[in-house]
C-alpha cells in the first residue's frame, strides 16, 4: 500500500510541476509604440541595406510603422510579470505569456495598453526544440526522365515559366521568403544541394532550427528550389531563399497570426522581394475564437492586415487560397482575403478547378482567389527523399511565386504593385473573373514579352 501511495503522490506532484503547468498567452494592443530608440533618420538601425534598397527602388517611404516598439514599453509589460513571446511593430501588438488570467487586469490598467485579447493556452515547456535527427544524407531515388523538369514538367509549363528559364531568368538575384510550418531535412537532402540559402528564422523560438519540424515546408520548397534535372527542377532554382517557421503544430489558436506577422516582419527586415505562404486559418480549437465568412474582408484578421502591410512595403506576397472548396466552410481562409496580394487557387492539368480549392469572393466583394496554378498531382519531394505527387493550394502557391520571381528578375523596373496588376492582367479570365478561378491561369511569358517593351531607356 505504501508503494502504491508513493506512486500516486509522484504522479500528483508531476501534474503540479511547473513543467506541466498551464500557461496563457494574450495579445496586447498598444495605443502607440512609445519613444523608440531608433528614429526615421537612421533606418539602417532596424532595416537591412537590402530592405532599404527595395523601398528606394519602388519609391516607398520609411514611416512610423517601420519603427520598433519602445524598450520601455516592453519593460513595463515584463514588470507586471509577463514574458514577451513575440511582437509586431506594424500592428503595435505584443504577445505575452502569463501564468494565470488574473494578469489581464494588471496589463489592461497600463496607460499604454489599448486592449488585451486571449490568443493561446497550453502546457508550459511543451514546445519541442525540433532538433534534426542527424540521420545523414537523403538522396532522391527516382527514375530520371528525358525532360529537364522531370516529373514537374507540367507545373511550370502551364505558367509558361520554362520559356522564361530558357531566356536565362531562373530567379537569380531575387530574394524569396518561404513562411511555413518547418523544413525537415532540407539541410541534408540532395535535392537542395544547390540552394542559395540567405538565412533561416524560427518565429516561435528564435535561435532554434527550422530543419527539424514539420514536413510541409520541405514539400513546398521543392516546388521552388529543387534542382535535380530529369527528376524535379523548381520554378526559381537560382533565387536566394529565407526559410521561416511560423506554424505551431501543437494546436490551432489565434497566436498563429502573431507568429506569421513576426515572420513577415523579419522577411521585410532582411530585404526579401517575395513572400510565399501556404498557411491559412479560419477555425481554432476554441470555437469562440474562430472566424465567420463575413469577416473575410481583408481588414478584420491580424494576419490579413499584416499581409497587406508587407505588400505596402514593396514585397510581392503570395498566399494559398485554402483547401476548403468541398468542405462545409467552402471559401478562402485568412490571410487569403488580404488586399494587395496574390491569392492562389488550384487547378488540374485540364485547367479545371481542383475540387478542394477554396472559392471566393472576399466578404467585401473583391476577386479571390486572384489567379490559379497547378495544384492537383504536383511533383514534390518528401523529407525522406521520396518523390511523390501531392495536391493542394499549398503547392500551387509556391509554383506560381517562383515563376513570378523569374518575371521580376526579367523586368526589374516594375514594382510589386505593378506585378500584382500584371499577373492578373495576363491571366486567362481577366475580362470575366469568377469566384472559383479568379482571373484565371497567368501566361507569364506573355507578360514578359509584352511588358519588356516598356523597359526604361538608359
Amino acid at each position: 500500500m505504501r508503494t502504491s501511495w508513493s506512486i500516486l503522490l509522484f504522479f500528483f506532484l508531476l501534474f503540479l510541476s511547473p513543467l506541466n503547468a498551464k500557461t496563457y498567452r494574450y495579445r496586447v494592443y498598444l495605443k502607440d509604440k512609445g519613444e523608440a530608440a531608433s528614429s526615421l533618420s537612421s533606418p539602417e538601425r532596424f532595416l537591412s541595406a537590402a530592405a532599404l534598397e527595395r523601398r528606394a527602388r519602388q519609391h516607398i517611404a520609411i514611416d512610423k510603422s517601420d519603427l520598433p516598439i519602445s524598450r520601455n514599453y516592453l519593460d513595463s509589460l515584463e514588470a507586471q510579470g509577463a514574458h514577451i513571446v513575440t511582437r509586431s511593430k506594424w500592428m503595435q501588438t505584443v504577445v505575452v505569456d502569463v501564468p494565470d488570467t488574473t494578469f489581464v487586469r494588471r496589463l489592461s490598467r497600463l496607460s499604454m495598453v489599448d486592449s488585451v485579447r486571449f490568443v493561446w493556452q497550453g502546457d508550459a515547456g511543451a514546445f519541442s526544440s525540433g532538433q534534426t535527427d542527424n540521420a545523414g544524407r537523403y538522396e532522391v531515388d527516382a527514375e530520371r526522365k528525358a525532360d529537364f523538369y522531370g516529373y514537374g514538367e507540367k507545373q511550370i509549363e502551364l505558367l509558361q515559366g520554362h520559356r522564361l528559364h530558357k531566356r536565362g531568368f531562373q530567379g537569380e538575384g531575387m530574394r524569396i521568403a518561404v513562411i511555413d510550418a518547418g523544413f525537415r531535412h532540407v539541410d541534408c537532402l540532395n535535392a537542395f544541394d544547390s540552394i542559395r540559402l540567405g538565412g533561416t528564422y524560427n518565429a516561435l523560438a528564435p535561435g532554434q532550427t527550422v530543419f527539424g519540424y514539420d514536413n510541409h515546408g520541405t514539400k513546398v520548397l521543392s516546388c521552388l528550389a529543387a534542382y535535380l534535372p530529369g527528376i524535379l527542377v523548381g520554378t526559381a532554382p537560382k533565387a536566394t531563399y529565407w526559410l521561416i517557421k511560423s506554424e505551431d503544430s501543437r494546436a490551432e489558436y489565434p497566436i498563429e497570426e502573431d507568429y506569421w506577422l513576426a515572420a513577415a516582419e523579419y522577411a521585410d527586415s532582411v530585404g526579401v522581394d517575395v513572400i510565399t505562404s501556404s498557411l491559412g486559418y479560419f477555425s481554432f480549437d476554441e470555437e469562440r475564437l474562430s472566424y465567420k465568412p463575413s469577416q473575410l474582408d481583408g481588414r478584420t484578421s491580424l494576419i490579413s492586415r499584416g499581409a497587406s502591410m508587407a505588400a505596402r512595403k514593396g514585397i510581392l506576397v503570395f498566399s494559398s487560397a485554402g483547401n476548403e472548396g468541398n468542405s462545409s466552410w467552402g471559401t478562402i481562409t485568412v490571410p487569403a482575403d488580404a488586399d494587395g496580394i496574390l491569392t492562389v487557387g488550384a487547378i488540374d492539368e485540364k485547367k479545371k478547378r481542383s475540387l478542394f480549392s477554396s472559392i471566393g469572393y472576399s466578404a467585401d466583394g473583391r476577386v479571390k482567389p486572384d489567379v490559379v496554378a497547378l495544384g492537383t498531382d504536383c511533383a514534390v519531394i518528401e523529407p525522406d527523399g521520396a518523390l511523390r505527387f501531392s495536391s493542394g493550394t499549398s503547392f500551387a502557391t509556391p509554383i506560381l511565386a517562383g515563376a513570378c520571381a523569374c518575371v521580376w528578375q526579367a523586368l526589374p523596373w516594375l514594382s510589386s504593385r505593378d506585378l500584382v496588376r500584371l499577373v492578373r492582367r495576363y491571366a486567362s479570365l481577366y475580362e470575366h473573373p469568377n469566384p472559383e478561378l479568379g482571373y484565371g491561369l497567368p501566361n507569364l511569358y506573355k507578360l514578359y514579352k509584352k511588358e519588356k517593351r516598356y523597359a526604361p531607356k538608359d
